[in-house]
């Protein structure tokens, strides 16, 4: 099956960068969504997810310039670690903002498109949308959020969208470097690259007609975050 255009928010680093080097080898056409350029001549529009007008003029720029969408990829995330009552309160919201209806803000302005290519739709949630931890209080927040969101919508679209829900575990990525060291791997933690993630969206994105990929959780095989 061709992979199409292919919609990534978050494109520009981490996993997101990862499923649009996938995309790209594969044959497709990546589109990014992210706050900052992608680089690399990818066609890609600078929004804010936090902020839905944002986020529809992105999908709509994007789809216009390619013609339609195949595809969704929603791999952009925010965090914010620590207890509830020390971390202040903009920036829980940011956080639900950008990963959960940040996520909806796309999904909703890119659902046309897709209802019209009978594409596909990978939404990112995390082990934490599974298993809850302390001075995670956003993060579980959003990414339970996303997994109940993508639920409901597959069973909405049934038919006519594919969606897969897709449950990454911890990912080496620059995700955490801005974090307090508390709140970073360790030296010896197990992560996937996210090479190894990007391959499994695509997976679902490659699936032939009438056949689709539910869930899909990927962690390292000693990951201490699952089940």
């Amino acid at each position: 099956m061709s992979i199409g255009n292919v919609l990534i928010t978050g494109g520009a680093s981490g996993l997101g960068r990862a499923v649009v080097e996938a995309v790209a080898k594969a044959g497709g056409r990546p589109l990014v969504v992210d706050v900052r350029a992608a680089g690399n001549g990818v066609d890609c529009v600078q929004a804010d997810l936090a902020d839905r007008r944002q986020a529809e003029r992105a999908v709509a720029e994007l789809a216009g310039r390619a013609g339609g969408l195949d595809g969704v990829v929603t791999a952009a995330g925010v965090d914010a670690c620590g207890p509830l009552d020390a971390v202040a309160a903009d920036a829980w919201e940011r956080v639900v903002a950008v990963n959960l209806l940040g996520t909806v803000s796309v999904v909703r302005a890119a659902l046309p498109y897709l209802a019209e290519s009978r594409g596909r739709l990978v939404t990112v949630a995390s082990t934490l949308g599974l298993r809850a931890v302390a001075d995670a209080t956003a993060y579980c927040a959003s990414k339970f959020g996303v997994v109940g969101f993508s639920r409901a919508l597959a069973a909405e679209l049934a038919g006519r969208v594919g969606v897969t829900l897709l449950v990454p575990g911890g990912m080496a990525t620059a995700f955490f470097d801005d974090r307090d060291e508390r709140y970073r791997p360790g030296p010896d933690a197990r992560l996937n690259t996210p090479e190894d993630v990007a391959a499994a969206a695509l997976f679902a994105l490659g699936q032939p007609a009438g056949c689709e990929v539910r869930e899909l959780v990927v962690c390292p095989s000693v990951e201490t975050s699952w089940p």
